[in-house]
């Protein structure tokens, strides 16, 4: 058994002193034996590293075979077989083998092949030569005869066994227990409705994030859990349902949180499998993140990002997993453990998206590091938007006073806000206010102006927070000061007064003002940025224009900007009675002491030690962070920038981008590039489809849209490497958003499996809804030994039935 499978106990408590417990039939009861229960995560995807069948306890042989069965041989797609020196000549495992034997499976650790069916019912005791273990346990390596061995397995008594076993096994309808137990027509539709009703309560569970169970689910509880109150309800409305119910199986409800559990998995399955049929065969790339859930477990969430049929980025959540370890070998293992899951090569690795943690990052022992050592392809790119929350850190340290200031906010935010009486006084001051400005025409009416709101904490991690908080505090300026002296007054403890009293003094304050409005500045233009790199379609090409966009801003600001913001700080201060100072007296230099004399006038002080400090550190930094950006492989990107008709278009910089992926460009294709490219940018420049085009993604769409992608196809497949190349982890990070909406402080005991299934659903919501309930059904039914299965006709129950 692996680390992961649950030891269920019978007894609701365990009795370790060996003492026998009494019974409630009066006799002694010894402590019950541990039920074995087989997870789902146990699979392991590469055949060259499974345990036999007989290794498993006997209890849970039929589970894994069956878990076994339902996911299909490995068969890795277009993964780059390695070759070896066999007879004279280099030799490979094929891709054709696989579609002229479908039992043919394939180890990527190993190398070998191995046969689907007799591992799961190869008889040791009955072996033949071609069906003996060669298949099942050391694999088979010899490429020159491969075909004819694979031939004469394919028609030897051994495998013709082992696979009518294996279709007897997974066929429930022709089984001996499902012909001795026949059940009327009358019956197995009263089994469909209930089955329907149960799969249409968790389908709304699980769209909702909702918990299913509750504390108490006996018949005479008033809270049943979400999931029974809600089939009690389905009931209520619907006569065929409470029929089904009340008159149908009594031992066969469909209500139980085994049930529960596998309903979810099946959706779970099939929305996977959509996933994969998107994915398969196609170039991808991996953003990974972990992150602590309310349990304080160290989930590591992955989601693969590629470009599909009809030229579209998608970036979809493929699971989450729960880590020991957060070392650098445990986080790669992980990963390739995820992959081989679900039949994916590293080989088809293009791209790598993590944050900043040295284990992720590393450039000697980091995950990215171990994948390039095994894919040199899979090219890592730090997160941007993860670089830019750095930039903006550095900057509000850049200078004593901006510091100071970013001190003072909080403790503004916290004072008037720290009870719910202080944050009404907040909201009706506003209130009055507003009302006051439409009278006297200061300001407008209208849907969405002026909306009523409160002060915005500022994160710790999130500074485009600070940006809220900060427009809050100048929207409500005057109401924030009224409510501070409301503060001070009626404080009973000196405490409270004076923190009140030197918060009001610190903000009518023309150094508060000034360094306010400078930052709301400064954090509006990285905000456009942080934004734009939240986009799941963002490309990289995209994002190094915006990233160039941003330093240009930064440098009018610095050479032009300074008039401007002056004169709307003075407008401020004139307007709430806030003293400006006079710019051209001399007054000693801040934060030193008297005694030094060192005098520099106002005017220094706010524009070169405050306002050209500050611009100057964020470029500075921005230059340092986002250094990547004039690496080779990015320069060469930015060649297919798509802006003003292609003007940044460079054959030879897209030439070297080629080279660069030496495994998806062979010589050939090297040789034929020039001339694709010549053609397509001249056709593109005269096509009135791709007018106005300004992203790369779209350039990809119309390609497809027109059917470019096939006459230029080396074009098409270079925009893809870049397009699927990741820039930021804002997937991931939404992805930790849901799983703190479905495992909860009331669900922490949840287990890893069932939540992994749930998550799944919840992200991918849209083709979770596609799915028809026939699909899944399907997939329950074949998920474990039913005791009674839906009839092949099926119904269509009508809310209005009854």
């Amino acid at each position: 058994m692996s680390k992961r499978t649950l030891l269920t106990y019978f007894s609701s408590s365990s009795n370790t002193s060996g003492t026998p417990t009494p019974g409630t039939d009066g006799g002694i009861n010894q402590p019950k034996r541990p039920r074995l229960e087989f997870q789902q995560s146990d699979i392991i995807g590469d055949p060259g590293n499974r345990k036999s069948i007989e290794d498993y306890p006997y209890e849970i042989r039929d589970e894994v075979k069956r878990a076994y069965a339902l996911s299909g041989p490995t068969q890795p797609v277009n993964h780059t077989f390695p070759r070896k020196w066999q007879s004279g000549e280099w030799r490979s495992f094929q891709q054709t083998w696989f579609h002229e034997f479908d039992w043919l499976e394939y180890s990527i650790s190993k190398d070998a092949a191995y046969c689907l069916y007799c591992f799961l019912f190869f008889n040791p005791g009955k072996s033949e030569k071609f069906g003996g273990s060669v298949f099942v346990k050391q694999g088979y390596v010899n490429w020159k005869k491969a075909k004819e061995a694979f031939a004469r397995h394919s028609s030897c008594k051994t495998h013709a066994n082992a696979r009518l076993s294996c279709d007897d096994f997974m066929n429930q309808r022709t089984s001996v227990a499902t012909k001795v137990n026949k059940y009327s027509k009358e019956e197995e539709k009263r089994y469909e409705i209930r089955l329907t009703s149960s799969l249409d309560v968790a389908r709304f569970l699980i769209m909702q994030g909702d918990a299913f169970r509750g504390h108490d689910e006996s018949s005479t509880s008033l809270n049943k859990g979400t999931f029974r109150e809600f089939v009690d309800w389905y009931k209520d409305k619907v006569e065929v349902v409470k029929d089904a119910y009340d008159n149908g199986s009594k031992n066969c409800q469909m209500l139980s949180h085994h049930i529960q559990k596998d309903l979810t998995k099946a959706c779970a399955e099939e929305v996977m499998e959509v996933v994969m049929d998107e994915i398969r065969g196609r170039k991808f790339s991996v953003l990974i993140d972990e992150s602590r859930d309310v349990s304080i477990k160290e989930q590591m969430a992955m989601i693969l990002r590629f470009v599909n049929d009809e030229g579209k980025v998608l970036e979809r959540f493929v699971g989450i997993q729960h880590i020991e370890r957060c070392t650098a070998i445990a986080l790669k293992e992980a990963l390739i453990s995820m992959l081989c899951s679900h039949k994916l090569s590293i080989s088809m690795l293009r791209g790598q998206g993590y944050d900043g943690a040295s284990n992720m990052r590393g450039e000697f022992n980091g995950v990215q590091k171990l994948i390039r050592d095994e894919n040199p392809y899979a090219f890592y790119v730090h997160c941007f938007a993860h670089q830019l929350q750095l930039v903006v850190v550095t900057v509000s340290t850049s200078t004593p006073a901006i510091a100071d200031f970013f001190n003072y906010v909080p403790l503004i935010v916290n004072t008037v806000g720290a009870s719910c009486i202080r944050k009404d006084a907040l909201l009706a001051r506003q209130h009055d206010l507003l009302l006051e400005k439409v009278e006297n025409g200061e300001i407008l009416t209208g849907r969405g102006l002026n909306q009523e709101s409160s002060l915005a904490r500022p994160g710790d991690t999130r500074w485009g927070s600070h940006l809220k908080t900060l427009l809050r505090i100048l929207v409500m300026w005057e109401a924030i000061i009224d409510v501070l002296e409301i503060v001070k007054k009626d404080s009973i403890k000196p405490t409270c007064n004076g923190g009140a009293f030197g918060l009001i003094g610190k903000m009518e304050s023309f150094d508060f003002v000034f360094i306010m409005h400078l930052m709301i500045e400064l954090l509006s233009i990285t905000d456009i940025l942080s934004r734009a790199l939240q986009r799941k379609d963002q490309d990289i090409v995209e994002a190094m224009h915006l990233i160039i966009g941003v330093k240009d801003s930064l440098q009018d600001m610095r050479d032009n900007g300074w008039e401007p913001l002056f004169k709307r700080v003075k407008i401020f201060c004139d307007k709430n009675e806030i003293e400006v100072p006079e710019m051209d007296k001399e007054v000693n230099a801040r934060g030193t002491s008297a005694r030094r004399r060192q005098k520099v006038t106002n005017m220094h002080f706010y524009q070169v030690e405050i306002f050209l400090a500050a611009i100057d550190s964020i470029m500075s930094e921005m230059n340092h962070r986002f250094g990547e950006v004039s690496s080779e492989l990015l320069v060469c990107m930015a060649s297919f920038n798509p802006r003003n008709s292609f003007s940044n278009f460079d054959v030879d910089k897209l030439v070297r981008l080629a080279e660069i992926y030496a495994e998806d460009f062979d010589i050939g294709d090297i040789a034929l590039l020039p001339s694709q490219l010549r053609g397509f940018v001249g056709r593109v420049r005269r096509s009135q489809d791709f007018f106005g085009c300004t992203e790369l993604p779209q350039v990809a769409e119309i390609m497809v849209k027109v059917g470019m992608d096939r006459s230029y196809p080396l074009v098409y497949r270079l925009i893809e490497m870049t397009l699927i190349l990741p820039v930021a982890t804002a997937s991931v990070e939404r992805v930790f958003s849901a799983m703190s909406i479905i495992k909860t402080d009331l669900r922490n005991k949840m287990g890893d499996e069932w939540l992994n299934d749930l998550m799944i659903c919840y992200v991918e919501k849209e083709i979770f809804r596609s799915i028809s309930n026939e699909k899944i059904i399907k997939r329950f039914e074949e998920m474990a030994k039913r005791r009674m299965l839906v009839p092949k006709k099926n119904i269509v129950i009508s809310p209005n039935e009854g």
